[in-house]
Order: C-alpha cells, then structure tokens, then sequence
C-alpha cells in the first residue's frame, strides 16, 4: 500500500513514516502544499495523509483540487485545529477522514486501515439497484437516471451500504460500524456531514428523494417513514 504523506512537521512525518513501515506501507513525505498536490496527481496512491497546516498551499485546497480532478483515492486530513467547524470544512472539502492532533498512533493506524478496507460486500452481485439509481461494485461507479453521480470514496461506501439495505431504517451505529470501521462514536457529526453531502448528490434536482431521515433513529434509503 501507498501512501502519500504532506506534513511540514519533519520530525512528525519521519515517526509516521518508520511505524507505518513496520506495518508494511510504503510512505513518501512531502513536506509543502505545493508539492504535495504536484505529487498527489502524478500517479495513482492508496492513500493521501495531508495536514492542514502547510506551507505553499494550504491542506484543504489540496483536498478540493484533487477532488475537481476526479481522483478517488482515500483522504486523511490531519490537524491541530479540532473544533466542529473545522472538522466540517475538511469533510465537506472531500476528506473521508479527519484527525485531530495530538494523536496516539493506534488510532491513526486504525483510521487508515479502515480508510484502505475493501470487499465488504454483503451482496455477492455486482451490481445494486433500486428506483433509478445503479451501482457497479467493481467499476466503483454510480449514477441516477443516467446521469453518473461523482462520489469521494467514503460516500461511494455510503451509498452501497444504504443500496444493500434499502427500505431499512441504518442507525448510526450501523454506520458507524460497518462504513467507517469504528466501534465507538467519536462523537462528531461525521455521519451527518457526509449524509448531507450525499443527499445534495443523489436527490438533488430529481422530484423523488430517496435518502430520508428517521428521527431518532437514522436514516433510510427508499420510501420515507418520516422526514
């Protein structure tokens, strides 16, 4: 595995670099923006670790323009800056994570496996489909009436996950567990950042919704219990 490192913290990055290689990834460091995102789109990685913090370009324009770019690849954002807010813009900027610093390095390494996690397919088919909306599993694509919907890698998940129980209320802890990987709540908004994100994509400009909130349950994918 691949990973691209942006962190202007030399010290920092060598530590990540020397643990991470103890668990088999290949890491390369760059220490600017600027040359962070001239690497970032040179060739395909499994993973981009950037810091917000950098000098040259700052890490969330290097998010946004990988993203405009098209590129799927999984993000990790890292920061010192941990206030909801903050952790919201680097989602919505097309993080699929987000970690705030100081942190301890099982939980990083927890974080990027799960980033990296693959395969978890409940339905051997490769394809799902409900209404007017497909997806194909092993092209990684999706699209509603035609129109192909452009999903980071996190929501592309989402939306599998909600395909393959639709018509089923999906709690947060569901979520949580089964998308993210974690088995405690961070206690973020994570989940409702990214299921905003991923409303605006698929319901947007189309008269049927099909992803509704249940209130004080989760969500649904289908036909609404409420709204």
């Amino acid at each position: 595995m691949a990973i691209l490192l942006i962190e202007d913290d030399l010290q920092a990055a060598q530590l990540m670099r020397q643990s991470l290689s103890q668990h088999g990834y290949v890491v390369e460091h760059v220490a600017d923006g600027e040359l962070g995102l001239k690497r970032a789109l040179e060739q395909p990685w499994d993973l981009l670790i950037a810091d917000r913090m950098l000098p040259k370009l700052e890490g969330l324009a290097i998010v946004k323009q990988v993203r405009e770019r098209g590129i799927q690849m999984p993000i990790l954002i890292l920061s010192a800056l941990a206030e909801v807010d903050d952790r919201v813009r680097g989602l919505r900027a097309g993080g699929d994570d987000y970690l705030t610093k100081p942190y301890a390095f099982a939980e990083l390494l927890a974080r990027i496996e799960g980033l990296l996690r693959r395969g978890k397919q409940v339905d051997a088919s490769t394809h799902l489909a409900y209404a007017d909306v497909s997806v194909d599993l092993l092209a990684r694509t999706a699209h509603r009436a035609g129109k192909e919907l452009q999903l980071t890698m996190r929501e592309f998940d989402l939306l599998v996950f909600l395909l393959q129980h639709a018509n089923q209320v999906v709690t947060r802890k569901m979520l949580l567990e089964q998308v993210w990987d974690l088995h405690f709540d961070p206690q973020t908004n994570v989940i409702d950042v990214h299921m905003s994100r991923l409303r605006q994509i698929v319901d947007k400009g189309f008269d049927r919704p099909l992803i509704h909130t249940v209130r004080g349950a989760g969500y649904i994918f289908g036909e609404s219990l409420e709204d």
